[in-house]
C-alpha cells in the first residue's frame, strides 16, 4: 500500500521507497492521473487531500470528486481517510482536508500531550493531539476560527499577508499589495532556507537565485535594488519574518494552554524553522524525509493499521 497526500499545490506519496513529492499546482489543471500512474504497481493506496479547495473547482464537492475519481482510476480499491477520523470509498463531503487529522490519529499514541505544529509550503497545522474526540468533524473553517490552522507556510506566502509596512531608514514605508514577493524570498534572503528547498513557482517565473529573491522583495516597495540598496531589501525580508515569527508563537501559545499541552513537536519542511522558534523537539531529526510528507505516511500506516 503507498500513501497519498493530494494538496493543492503539492502531491505527496510515500511507498516501501520512500518519499516523493511532486509540484503539481491543481490550478494549471496538473495531469494527477499521470503521475499517478508511475506508482500503479502498488497494490493499493490510502488517500488523503486538501486540494479540494484549489480555485479551479467551483465548490470543495467538485474537487472531491475530481480527485477521488482521478485516484480511483489508477488505484480502483483505494480508500480515502475522512475528518471523522474514518476511511470511506465514496466521494463524501468529509474528505476534504482531512490531511491534519490522519496526522494526529497515528501521532496521537505515541506523543499524547503534545501539541503537532506542521508547516509547509502554504500553510501551518496546529494540533493538540490530546483533544482527539475534539478534533473530529473540524473543517478548515472551524480551524481558522480556533488558531488550528494559519495559512501561513514556508514558501507560497504573499509578503503582503503579514506586512503592512516597513521601516526603512527611520521612515515607515507602505508595501505593495501585488503578489511580488512571497515567504520563500524571505526566508531564502534571511539564510533561513536554501535555494534546492525553495521548490514551488516562484511569484515572477523566475529562479530562485539571491539575485533574483533581492529584486522580487525590492518591488515589494515598488523599487529596483540598486535604487534602495541591499541591506534596505534584507530589512523588508526581516520585517515579514518577524511578524510571522510573532504569529506563530503567539498562535501556538494560546492552543498550547487552551488544551494543556506539555510539550511541542514540529513537522513539514519547516519543522527545523518551528523548533528554533518554539522550543520544540523536531521530528524531521527523526524521521527525515518523512516529515516533509507526514500527511501520505500516516494515511498509509493508518491505512495498514486498520487494513
Amino acid at each position: 500500500m503507498i500513501g497519498i497526500d493530494i494538496g493543492g499545490a503539492n502531491l505527496k506519496i510515500v511507498d516501501e521507497h520512500g518519499v516523493h513529492i511532486h509540484y503539481c499546482p491543481l490550478w494549471k489543471e496538473t495531469p494527477v492521473r499521470e503521475i499517478l500512474q508511475e506508482y500503479s504497481k502498488a497494490d493499493n493506496a490510502a488517500v488523503v487531500m486538501s486540494g479540494e479547495l484549489a480555485d479551479c473547482f467551483a465548490s470543495k464537492q467538485e474537487g472531491i470528486e475530481f480527485l477521488y475519481n482521478a485516484v480511483r482510476d489508477v488505484f480502483p480499491e483505494a480508500i480515502f481517510y475522512g475528518t471523522d477520523g474514518n476511511f470511506h470509498t465514496k466521494p463524501v463531503s468529509m474528505l476534504a482536508a482531512a490531511n491534519w487529522l490522519v496526522m494526529a490519529d497515528f501521532l496521537r499514541f505515541k506523543y499524547p500531550d503534545c501539541l503537532l505544529v506542521d508547516m509547509g509550503s502554504t500553510s501551518t497545522d496546529i494540533i493538540p493531539l490530546n483533544a482527539w474526540n475534539s478534533l473530529k468533524g473540524q473543517t478548515d473553517f472551524d480551524r481558522l476560527k480556533t488558531g488550528m490552522l494559519l495559512y501561513y507556510g514556508l514558501l507560497r506566502t504573499p509578503v503582503s499577508s503579514l506586512v503592512r509596512k516597513v521601516s526603512l531608514d527611520g521612515t515607515e514605508v507602505f508595501v505593495s499589495t501585488e503578489f511580488f514577493a512571497c515567504s520563500g524570498d524571505a526566508h531564502l534572503l534571511m539564510k533561513m532556507i536554501t535555494s534546492d528547498i525553495y521548490t514551488t513557482a516562484t511569484p515572477d517565473s523566475c529562479t530562485t537565485s539571491w539575485e533574483h529573491c533581492l529584486r522580487r522583495m525590492a518591488r515589494m516597495v515598488c523599487a529596483d535594488v540598486h535604487e534602495i540598496g541591499e541591506a534596505a531589501v534584507l530589512q523588508i525580508a526581516r520585517s515579514y519574518v518577524n511578524e510571522e515569527i510573532a504569529l506563530v508563537k503567539s498562535v501556538v501559545s494560546s492552543v498550547m494552554q487552551r488544551y494543556g499541552c506539555k510539550k511541542i513537536l514540529t513537522a513539514g519542511i519547516g519543522s527545523k524553522i518551528l523548533a528554533s522558534w518554539l522550543n520544540g523537539h523536531d521530528l524531521a531529526a527523526e524521521m527525515g524525509p518523512l516529515s516533509d510528507a507526514m500527511p501520505a505516511w500516516a494515511v498509509r500506516e493508518v491505512g495498514l493499521r486498520t487494513a
